[in-house]
């Protein structure tokens, strides 16, 4: 199976992605230039700042360095817009002192990859993705936002995993009228109408609940609804597979019933359920961003893309900041990587193909 998958090259290239993405969640802390929940009056709905690598000549300079902003105000629209000052270089540097933060929450550092130094002037602007509307750094909140998403992901597809190997498991094994129950109650899920449900459950959350209680919520509700699917799979493989030697070899063993659905049936499709769940994935956290984009699901202070993703409801505000949409852009990355991922552990799975 690592062999084929390693001549999927769409898939290998998208697994570093998914790994990219990952570890810039579990460092968001450092990787994050600034504190994405700092206000700036000075820059408000400030444009993204380009990294620049020539001189005043025109030659390729080692060190980068990003201009400063110049402010007017429009007389027509009273908008206050920003264009760059050539005459104002911050030079950029790596792994310098900034803004003191908890990393992991456990112990105290200032370290970031990314920043302009301690040496720079007082409200230096350094937005590389650009503002939001209250002047908050947006590379920095979608580096914070990335933390939220992905694990709901994953939190969300381990609990799926969990209710669909055991009800999957056992409606295949025992058949009868055990199968004909969860299949009808996998039906009347699957009959539902998604965005409608998860409006419901949402709202029936007490909206005085901790961003930590809406955030355990909100992946308990993804769950409940994610975890048909894999349950249909498991059960196939299963009816197919309890007829066979290996499980009556077990039985005459007097091995127990849990033993043979967990010891030896599941493992025998193992890979298969690895790339159900790398599928899967990508959906929970479409889900996520879009309660989360209706204003159902996290809210602020919690810094996820769905909530990022709130200030682009606005058609004129988009037109005005097309940086807000940024946050999009990463939801799409991060969704085609993992399918394709999926689709490469489908394939070298797949005992015939070829």
């Amino acid at each position: 199976m690592y062999w084929r998958f390693r001549r999927h090259r769409l898939a290998v290239v998208c697994t570093f992605i998914v790994v990219f993405f990952y570890i810039v969640a579990l460092f968001s802390e450092t990787i994050s230039p600034l504190d994405p929940n700092k206000v700036s009056n000075l820059y408000k709905y400030a444009p993204p700042q380009a990294i620049e690598f020539l001189d005043k000549d025109g030659n390729f300079s080692f060190r980068p360095y990003v201009l400063g902003f110049k402010s007017s105000r429009n007389p027509e629209t009273l908008r206050i817009t920003y264009v760059p000052d050539p005459t104002k270089r911050f030079p950029v540097r790596f792994f310098v002192p900034g803004e003191k933060y908890m990393f992991w929450g456990l112990w105290p550092s200032d370290i970031h990859v990314i920043g302009l130094g301690p040496d720079a002037p007082a409200n230096t602007p350094f937005h590389l993705l650009g503002t939001d509307r209250l002047g908050r750094d947006m590379l920095s909140r979608i580096v914070y936002g990335a933390r939220i998403s992905l694990s709901i992901g994953l939190i969300g597809v381990t609990l799926s995993l969990v209710f669909g190997i055991l009800l999957g498991g056992v409606s295949g094994y025992y058949g009868g009228w055990i199968d004909a129950v969860i299949q009808r109650i996998i039906e009347f899920i699957r009959s539902l109408p998604t965005i409608p449900v998860w409006m419901a459950l949402a709202a029936a959350m007490p909206p005085k609940w901790p961003p930590d209680y809406v955030y355990l919520g909100i992946t308990i509700i993804l769950s409940l609804l994610g975890w048909t699917g894999l349950a249909r799979v498991v059960r196939g493989r299963f009816l197919a597979l309890r007829e066979e030697d290996f499980v009556l070899a077990a039985r005459l063993s007097n091995c127990s019933e849990p033993r043979i659905i967990f010891r030896h049936m599941v493992p025998s499709f193992a890979s298969h359920i690895i790339a159900s769940i790398t599928l899967a994935v990508p959906g929970m956290i479409l889900s996520e961003t879009s309660l989360s984009f209706l204003g159902l699901g996290l809210r602020p202070p919690v810094i996820s893309w769905g909530v990022l993703l709130q200030e682009a409801q606005n058609i004129q505000t988009v037109a005005l900041f097309p940086w807000l949409l940024i946050p999009g852009a990463a939801v799409i990355l991060i969704v085609l990587a993992f399918s394709f991922v999926g689709d490469g552990l489908r394939d070298a799975a797949d005992p015939y193909g070829r």
